[in-house]
């Protein structure tokens, strides 16, 4: 699984950049995403893999805390480009005709870089938060990686202050965006109904139905996670669920992409066919 995600989204990213076609707002935002979900699934699945060819399952501290500091980055720099994508099909659908005016590659650099900035400052502040900790000598973490709240959890010291920053970052940093998304989706929606012919209305659902996949997918399985946790107190089953948005979602990310995407597909046609045709010749 972990050599499909990292397969599947480098592919993803190599076609966007041999194809110019693809030079898009759209699909410099999907190389990103694709990145993303490489850096994030190596920051805790590598190390999984690791302690199954060892068979050991000890971590350092200064390993725990990387761990956690990189997957914060990458879990909010997820959140953040789903909503920066989902205003790239707001502006493509609901104002198409100042598309390239509005989406022009300063501003799309940008609104990247201000996707990077957040996602550091956050993890930052929650880094912080937890080296003012104190753990015992020896901690047994209930999970496949070092998860914040798992080590909060463990902490000998007041957690009060780590708690109320986590809830209020996890607050704005999961709420800010998917509202966001929301509110365009309902705008892309009444754009779409109000188009006249049928073929106008699957052209405009076709446009942004590969992010509204991934944006269901990614925040079906992390509320999942946390409302399964909530409602029971095995932490284990917690872990298992969480493999779910750690794992499965940057692995199927690609597919989603791959088949609903027929610009995608056909640069991925354009390839293997000018490969087959090499072999042939050779």
């Amino acid at each position: 699984m972990y050599l499909v995600t990292i397969f599947g989204n480098l592919l993803i990213i190599l076609v966007i950049i041999a194809d110019s076609h693809l030079h898009t707002p759209m699909y410099f935002f999907l190389s990103n995403l694709s990145l993303c979900d490489i850096c994030l699934s190596s920051t805790t699945v590598l190390k999984m893999l690791v302690n199954i060819q060892a068979q050991s399952r000890v971590i350092t501290y200064t390993g725990c805390i990387s761990q956690m500091y990189f997957f914060m980055i990458f879990v909010g720099l997820d959140v953040f480009l789903l909503g920066v994508m989902a205003y790239d099909c707001f502006v493509a659908i609901c104002n198409p005709l100042h598309y390239t005016v509005i989406m022009n590659p300063h501003i799309c650099v940008l609104m990247d870089l201000g996707s990077w900035v957040m996602s550091f400052m956050q993890s930052c502040l929650q880094e912080l938060m937890i080296l003012r900790l104190s753990f015992c000598t020896q901690v047994e973490i209930p999970h496949f990686f070092c998860e914040l709240r798992q080590m909060v959890q463990l902490a000998c010291s007041d957690t009060f202050f780590n708690y109320l920053a986590m809830y209020l970052i996890a607050g704005v940093l999961a709420g800010g965006p998917l509202g966001w998304i929301l509110f365009s989706y309902s705008k892309i929606v009444s754009s779409i109904l109000a188009i006249s012919s049928a073929q106008g209305k699957y052209k405009a659902f076709s446009t942004c139905a590969s992010h509204l996949s991934m944006v269901s997918l990614f925040y079906c399985t992390g509320i999942g996670v946390y409302l399964s946790s909530a409602a029971s107190h095995n932490t284990h089953s917690g872990a298992s669920a969480s493999v779910m948005y750690t794992v499965i979602t940057p692995m199927l990310n690609p597919f989603i992409y791959s088949l609903r995407n027929k610009d995608i597909r056909a640069t991925l046609n354009k390839c293997f066919r000018g490969k087959s045709a090499k072999c042939r010749l050779f």
